[in-house]
């Protein structure tokens, strides 16, 4: 290996280490920005590949925009809070049923508005919901963050993740669902079980019923109308096989301007709230596995693939502990270059797509959902270690992992 070649690696694997670590509380998107820069200004990687690889993410960029709109405006408007005010009044004093109820609420949001979406929206409104009905917020908490990604392959809009993987070659939303329905059932269904059975002792007990009528606010009612019609404007488009981004970015745009004509001040406030640092991070990661493309790494990943079931099923497993260790959006990255030099078959892609959107419910590493859910739960001073995380995540992942790889391979 060369001096430049290691160089390259070292620079990549301190920049992603910064995105998990967060050295000094600095913003995680400043890492992969930094290591970009370095790489381009050290000659490492020329200016034109590395506008390039920015390039390629444009479909990613304006789905994130769209969707981070979206969401920012139900929160305003307290679509999510008037969603968990209802789960606390059909959960009826049971915390189990409080719990099975917004393990729900979170797949919809997860299949429709990303994962993302529940990670940074849903939890603070659960947390409210559960402080109102007395109950401990853990087993919900984590029904947030498991369910973000066990039902993030339900559809394509469901994970950015997903644009990642398959970058300009999504699948039809009929072929979607042929491959994908039954094993994201499965997921949904072997989290929830697993989960139950680990928070049992938190469930046991009652919690308060709440009595008073949840009202549906204009402005909640405006975010659920933008956001129902973006979900069956993106159902549209990918059942006609075009890319999400920018219908994505438009729903998003049309519902904030909505937003911003009844209420200016509220409007931009919300503007300003969205995490936009998200967008120059993955533009940031893009960069850095354009590099390690360069080096060669993904043509020794993509000579190792080969068509199959059995390739599928190891493929899929190794790109699930990857995640946890490097994040799910650059390891979708380096196996999506690897796919597109090795050309296994749709199988073997699905099963990779199955590891980078359901493998991160090991650890709090694995995804950018869980790292912003993770700030999320803080924010509401709630303590949830690594070490904690990884106790649920052993026993929630693999069961899942498992039922739905099998699922997906065995449908051929």
């Amino acid at each position: 290996m060369t001096g430049s070649s290691t160089a390259t690696i070292v620079i990549c694997l301190v920049a992603t280490a910064g995105v998990l670590v967060r050295p000094w509380r600095l913003p995680e998107a400043i890492w992969p920005c930094l290591g970009a820069g370095l790489l381009v200004a050290s000659g490492l990687l020329s200016l034109s590949v590395a506008m390039q690889a920015i390039g390629q993410g444009t479909d990613v960029y304006l789905f994130l925009t769209g969707m981070m709109l979206l969401s920012e405006m139900a929160r305003r408007e307290g679509l999510f809070e008037w969603l968990a005010c209802h789960a606390v009044r059909w959960a009826q004093g049971s915390r189990a049923r409080l719990f099975a109820l917004i393990y729900a609420i979170g797949v919809v949001v997860t299949a429709f508005m990303s994962n993302d979406a529940t990670a940074v929206v849903l939890t603070p409104a659960v947390f409210a919901a559960c402080r109102k009905a007395r109950a401990d917020p853990l087993p919900a908490l984590f029904a947030c963050a498991m369910i973000a990604n066990a039902a993030s392959f339900v559809l394509p809009i469901s994970n950015p993740a997903n644009l990642v993987l398959y970058g300009g070659a999504m699948p039809p939303l009929g072929a979607w669902l042929a491959a994908f329905a039954f094993p994201s059932l499965l997921a949904i269904i072997a989290t929830f079980v697993a989960l139950r059975v680990v928070m049992h002792s938190h469930l046991a007990e009652d919690c308060r019923s709440d009595s008073e009528e949840a009202r549906l606010g204009t402005g909640a009612g405006i975010a659920l109308v933008g956001i129902i019609a973006a979900a069956v404007l993106l159902l549209l488009v990918s059942a006609f096989d075009r890319p999400l981004g920018l219908p994505t970015a438009i729903a998003g745009a049309a519902t904030t301007a909505v937003v911003l004509l009844r209420d200016p001040p509220g409007g931009w406030k919300a503007i300003r709230s969205v995490s936009w640092s998200v967008l120059p991070l993955v533009a940031g990661l893009f960069v850095l596995v354009a590099a390690l493309t360069h080096l060669g790494l993904i043509a020794a990943i993509a000579g190792l693939l080969r068509p199959g079931a059995g390739a599928g099923a190891v493929f899929g497993a190794g790109v699930a502990l990857i995640s946890n260790l490097i994040n799910n959006l650059p390891a979708g990255l380096i196996a999506s270059g690897s796919l597109l030099q090795a050309n296994p078959g749709q199988l073997v892609t699905d099963a990779a797509l199955i590891g980078v959107d359901l493998g991160p419910n090991l650890s709090i590493t694995g995804s950018l959902a869980t790292i912003l859910w993770l700030a999320a739960v803080r924010r509401e001073g709630e303590n949830v270690t690594f070490a904690r995380f990884l106790k649920v995540g052993i026993a929630v992942m693999p069961p899942a992992l498992a039922l739905a790889l099998g699922a997906r391979l065995l449908l051929g």
